[in-house]
């Protein structure tokens, strides 16, 4: 979709805000990145997006498993409904977790949960299929999980649990990766038992939704399940396009807002230069009296004068 006009402001659909101007920086001082009002970045507004897409298509939720909690994203995954939310993390930080736990070894049964969230958590896990194979595991059928990693599309993964942490700070961005995942995750995943689907914001919503939530186009996310499930598939072909209707409809309204406020400030301006020639005018007057009121004051200083001659 092409943008109707030029963006009026920024839209978070995390807090539903509409931002005038840009967002504000972002870690590192990436610009425009973070929303002033909640904080969200990048990816945690896609998966706003994500999850409202998704809703449709998730049967009744029993158990949530969300992998590395994180402050912002538990009152989105709060907005599914699920009877219990798991916080599971190792506890290598002070974040607030339900259990403490590997994700090589999860303490919970085979199809047991009904949805899971596992955001930048596989690239710090050595032993990352033992890994996939335990989502596999606890996923019950129709049960839907979302992933995000690192990810470059045009080469192999490059892993190296052992290498020292200033290079996996150079090879993987930071220093407690042990890997940078490649065109070979999702045949990894699958070979774990996974179904896998992956979206992006530009294929999901187009460049025009994208520039006015500043999302990243190519940040992609996976969508996981026990299996290949041809049943999320359709709904997922059927509800997308109707997300995308009505971010189409968004833009075209902000758009529509910004042309009515550039309106109504030409009708302003417009206005101003009317009061500003009626004060010259105005002033001009004054200009005039003035002068006629200092003419007849000097004829009566002259006539004066020539009377005392």
């Amino acid at each position: 979709m092409e943008p109707a006009a030029e963006y009026p402001a920024r839209f978070c659909p995390c807090c539903s805000s509409f931002v005038p101007g840009e967002f504000r920086p972002g870690p590192g001082g990436r610009p425009d990145a973070s929303c002033p009002k909640c904080g969200s970045l990048e990816r945690q507004r896609f998966l706003a997006l994500l999850l409202a897409a998704l809703q449709p298509a998730l049967k009744p939720i029993g158990t949530l498993l969300d992998i590395a909690p994180t402050e912002l994203v538990g009152p989105m995954l709060d907005g599914l409904g699920a009877e219990r939310r798991l916080r599971v993390d190792l506890g290598a930080d002070p974040r607030a977790v339900d259990c403490f736990a590997s994700l090589t070894q999860l303490p919970l049964p085979d199809e047991s949960v009904d949805f899971l969230i596992c955001y930048h958590v596989l690239e710090h896990v050595p032993d990352d299929r033992t890994a996939m194979r335990e989502l596999a595991r606890v996923l019950s059928p129709g049960a839907i999980g979302l992933m995000q990693v690192p990810w470059k599309p045009d080469v192999d993964t490059d892993e190296d649990p052992s290498a020292p942490e200033s290079e996996r700070l150079r090879r993987f961005g930071q220093a407690d990766h042990v890997r940078w995942y490649g065109r070979d995750l999702e045949a990894r995943l699958m070979e774990c038992g996974l179904g896998v689907r992956r979206v992006d914001p530009r294929t999901m919503l187009g460049d025009a939704a994208c520039t006015l939530m500043r999302l990243n186009p190519v940040e992609a996310v996976w969508i996981l399940t026990a299996s290949d499930d041809p049943t999320l598939r359709v709904s997922l072909d059927s509800d997308i396009p109707n997300l995308v209707r009505a971010f189409d409809a968004l833009v075209d309204r902000l758009a529509a807002e910004r042309a009515q406020r550039d309106r109504a400030r030409a009708r302003v301006q417009r206005l101003k230069s009317r009061v500003e020639r009626q004060a010259a005018e105005l002033e001009r007057l004054r200009g005039r009296q003035g002068a006629g009121i200092l003419r007849a004051g000097v004829r009566r200083v002259g006539a004066a004068v020539r009377r005392t001659r």
